[in-house]
């Protein structure tokens, strides 16, 4: 089956949507899923507002439409609510074409830790935006549950996987005092790094990556060690060598860091956010609404349990659980697509009989 998936998250962009889209094409080839991606490859772009690096497409509709008409998918998966996004919605709805979205952030509380708008407005967007395809995943069960409850329909659940090949115990080595907290992601404002740094900690704080808040964290919090982005590899000794990987975030949906972290066997400490409380596990990490509190517990959790539990979430399962879902959506779609012409047959020798 080839599945063209739409994204406006792309390379050079470093974050868990691209992660995630690229992991899925390895992972679903075996299982006969055939993923393309329609990206912002080829067409003019600008910043997003706030986050320059983060390109959007700008193009014209029949552009998008003809990137699509080419592909000759069997199925069309759109993974981002941008201007990519939102043409493809409006072209398949259009030429009723039967589409599936995927829910991998939290805009409604990114844009109200940006600019304060109330989130029922963004949520009312979103709800309108989703709901026009025949199905929305999310990547963990709290987060199925939560839309469900502000009106998505059609929630299907599709989580995510590590690499343990890639990410695994390993003798490796700072030169910075023991205990070693460290944070990795996006170095943002909805991230809320800010309540990991003000924490009264001993040895050292380690934040590794970049976005619009390093400069005015980098000079609020001076202690703290920013080594900026790293690779997929320099991460994986990052993990390896610290001692709690901290993740102080409240609006991730899912946080595929932790899934890397505790593959390295590395204890996770969090806020007991959705992510976090359907990700990590007792016994591999500790969440609690003490921050402080969390973090020096994590440090008796043994590396062991938090490797064994990272090793449930494979690629492959999340792949097939993907395709499952399209498969589902598609069946949905057609026998809707049936019951209609159905109706619609019914309706006309109803007319004629009555001539």
């Amino acid at each position: 089956m080839r599945i063209l998936v739409v994204t406006d998250a792309w390379r050079p962009q470093v974050n868990g949507v691209v992660h995630s889209l690229l992991a899925l094409q390895k992972a679903a080839a075996p299982l006969g899923g055939d993923i393309r991606f329609l990206t912002h490859r080829g067409f003019a772009t600008f910043g997003l507002p706030t986050y320059g690096e983060i390109r959007l497409a700008l193009a014209p509709p029949w552009r998008i439409a003809r990137r699509i008409e080419r592909a000759q998918a069997d199925h069309i998966h759109i993974a981002t609510e941008g201007t990519l996004g939102l043409a493809a919605r409006r072209i398949c709805l259009a030429r009723g074409i039967g589409f599936t979205t995927s829910y991998h952030t939290r805009y409604p509380e990114y844009v109200h830790a940006r600019t304060r708008l109330p989130h029922a407005v963004s949520y009312a967007a979103l709800r309108a935006f989703h709901n026009a395809g025949g199905g929305v995943m999310a990547p963990t069960q709290s987060m199925v549950e939560d839309l469900r409850a502000r009106g998505f329909r059609n929630v299907m659940l599709w989580s995510r996987g590590v690499d343990c090949a890639l990410f695994y115990p390993r003798a490796a080595t700072l030169d910075l005092p023991r205990p070693i907290f460290l944070y990795a992601g996006r170095v943002a404002v909805e991230k809320n790094i800010e309540a990991f740094l003000s924490l009264d900690l001993p040895g050292s704080k380690l934040v590794a990556g970049d976005g619009p808040a390093r400069a005015q964290l980098q000079a609020r919090f001076p202690q703290a060690h920013f080594v900026g982005m790293k690779t997929q590899a320099e991460l994986a000794e990052l993990y390896a060598a610290a001692d709690v990987f901290v993740f102080p975030s409240l609006t991730d949906t899912f946080g595929v860091v932790l899934l890397e972290a505790m593959a390295s066997g590395l204890p996770v400490a969090a806020f007991p956010a959705v992510g976090p409380r359907d990700v990590v596990a007792a016994g591999a990490g500790v969440l609690s609404q003490d921050l402080r509190a969390a973090c020096l517990a994590a440090l008796r959790v043994p590396r062991a349990a938090a490797r064994a539990h990272a090793q449930a979430f494979t690629w492959e399962n999340s792949a097939q659980q993907f395709l499952d879902n399209v498969r589902c959506a598609r069946a949905q779609q057609n026998s809707a697509s049936f019951s209609r012409s159905g109706k619609a047959s019914s309706r006309a020798k109803a007319s004629e009989g009555a001539a």
